[in-house]
């Protein structure tokens, strides 16, 4: 009790009278039929019906008689929430509960409740869990309220909640402790809810367009799928290092030999590297393969299952740039890059046409060696590491003129064979693949091939990977003489995708971090 502040004390205190009271301070089984919002439904379906029906009658006589039609329909409703604000009246007392849906204005009396119920009701804090029956009125300012005609004490919160203006002020605690931020936070409750709609959603999509959702190991013994720095674990029966998959491809490809044709995975994938706004070593995407499909079938799939999400589930198309630098919003608009307008086919350019649009400097058309693209890299400023060839150097002039200036929906084709191990060459100039990124906001959102089904030109990819390794290139593919072995058996023609559901979802709920979208966020020990 010597750490505790002075409100905590008072609170523990009250243990005892509850339990003198027969009340069990910390819970038991309530069974409420509504939420906040469906009593507010319920009461305004009402009041606009009673106002429709008497539309003639005088504003005065409207709302004196409008409040005993509301009285007399005698809706009995029960709902359960955290107390959120009270005011105590002697014999009548207003307070608010907060449930999923929202807030509700309760009003109790002593003489309809009793006495002993009433003086249970005064032993309550703002955040004790409650619940309540009774019958839906309108006050004489008319908000919607529930006269209490049983009270039931349901959980005593033993901490005060954090003051309504000025508690939570600082960013991390809203991470470290999420279940205060959803109490005191109606975004980011918000946010939580519309994310597993907006999964929801994709999923419907995918399905409807005959795909099969499945699940592929966690844990992997080889490191593929993309290019990144893995996870490394122990695995102790079998006394071998495992890595935490930083992709579900391979797997899932597997599947295409197997003939199941459409297959998607919405999964953890974990990743070994910094954090920021839209990074997490922990984050989750989907990724689908289509057989007989191509890069413009994951196109079309890729503007397809962004609109429908948006449509379904916030009910737009027009949202603000998650990333821009425009604070006010009313300076927001889609031609400075403030608002994003994904109701328009998404803009196709090849990295080559953007790079020689923003430096002059044309790789397309000139076959550079590397020393003499490395020579461009060093005249343009633009860094270069060991492991370089020169689809690598093309990739850092993106990353350095381009890749910020994508605001409005692009998808970014063209890329060099040495950056997409796992991509079918382009026929037309076989230093680059069939591949595209999609860019909203400067950032990458999805990442989509014609996939690479040639079982020796994989092998070749692999061998290509693993001489980066030895050169110092830690995000590397391995080896995976299995997945080579499955191409042998042949793999349909296919085009695949990934995207990032934490950017997606970003982008949708207009949220400005991925923090904000993940209930959870990994943070630095305090």
């Amino acid at each position: 009790m010597q750490n505790l502040s002075e409100q905590e004390i008072v609170r523990r205190n009250k243990l005892e009278k509850y339990e003198e009271l027969g009340i069990d301070p910390f819970g038991q089984r309530f069974d409420y039929k509504y939420h906040s919002v469906d009593v507010k439904d319920i009461a305004n379906k009402e009041v606009e019906k009673f106002k429709e029906e008497n539309k003639d009658l005088p504003e005065e006589e409207l709302k004196e008689k409008l409040h005993a039609y509301i009285e007399n329909k005698e809706i009995n409703v029960s709902v359960a929430g955290r107390i959120m604000f009270i005011r105590k009246m002697g014999k009548a007392s207003f307070f608010s509960i907060q449930d999923k849906m929202g807030k509700i204005q309760i009003y109790i009396r002593k003489d309809v409740v009793g006495d002993s119920m009433y003086d249970l009701f005064k032993l309550a804090d703002i955040g004790d869990i409650v619940g309540i029956e009774g019958i839906v009125m309108l006050t004489q300012t008319g908000e919607i309220t529930i006269r209490c005609s049983k009270y039931t004490h349901l959980v005593k919160a033993l901490r005060p909640l954090p003051e309504k203006f000025h508690g939570l002020q600082d960013v991390e605690e809203r991470y470290r402790r999420r279940y205060l931020d959803l109490i005191m936070n109606e975004d980011a409750k918000r946010v939580a809810i519309q994310r597993p709609r907006i999964i929801r959603a994709m999923q419907e999509y995918f399905d409807n367009e005959g795909f099969i959702e499945v699940e592929t190991p966690v844990l992997q013994n080889i490191q593929g799928g993309a290019t990144a720095r893995p996870f490394i674990t122990h695995h102790n029966a079998l006394d071998s290092n495992f890595y935490l998959r930083i992709a579900t491809e391979l797997h899932l490809k597997r599947l295409l030999v197997g003939g199941l044709e459409r297959v998607y995975e919405i999964g953890r994938i974990f990743r070994n590297e910094g954090m920021d706004k839209t990074h997490n070593p922990e984050f989750t995407t989907v990724e689908l393969y289509q057989a007989f499909g191509d890069l413009e079938s994951m196109m079309d799939l890729n503007e397809g299952v962004i609109r429908y999400a948006a449509k379904k589930v916030i009910g737009k198309e027009v949202f603000k740039n998650p990333f821009t630098s425009i604070e006010n919003p009313e300076d927001m608009t889609i031609e400075n890059g403030g608002l994003i307008d994904i109701s328009k086919p998404f803009r196709r350019v090849t990295m080559c046409e953007l790079i020689k649009d923003a430096t002059g400097v044309d790789f397309k058309a000139n076959n550079y060696t590397l020393d003499e693209a490395i020579k461009l890299a060093k005249e343009h400023n633009v860094p270069v590491e060991p492991h370089f060839t020169v689809g690598h150097v093309i990739n850092a002039f993106f990353e350095e003129f381009c890749e910020e200036k994508l605001i409005q929906p692009t998808f970014l084709m063209g890329h060099p064979i040495e950056i997409s191990p796992l991509t079918k060459k382009d026929p037309k100039d076989p230093r680059f693949v069939q591949r595209f990124e999609l860019f909203i906001g400067g950032k990458e959102f999805s990442n989509a091939y014609t996939e690479l089904n040639d079982p020796i030109d994989q092998r070749e990819r692999f061998v290509e990977q693993l001489k980066e390794k030895e050169k110092g290139n830690a995000e590397a593919n391995e080896m995976d003489t299995d997945f080579v072995e499955a191409l042998e058996y042949g793999m349909p023609p296919a085009g695949g995708i990934g995207i990032g559901i934490d950017r997606l979802i970003i982008f949708l709920t207009e949220s400005t971090t991925i923090r904000d979208v993940i209930l959870f966020p990994q943070m630095k020990t305090r």
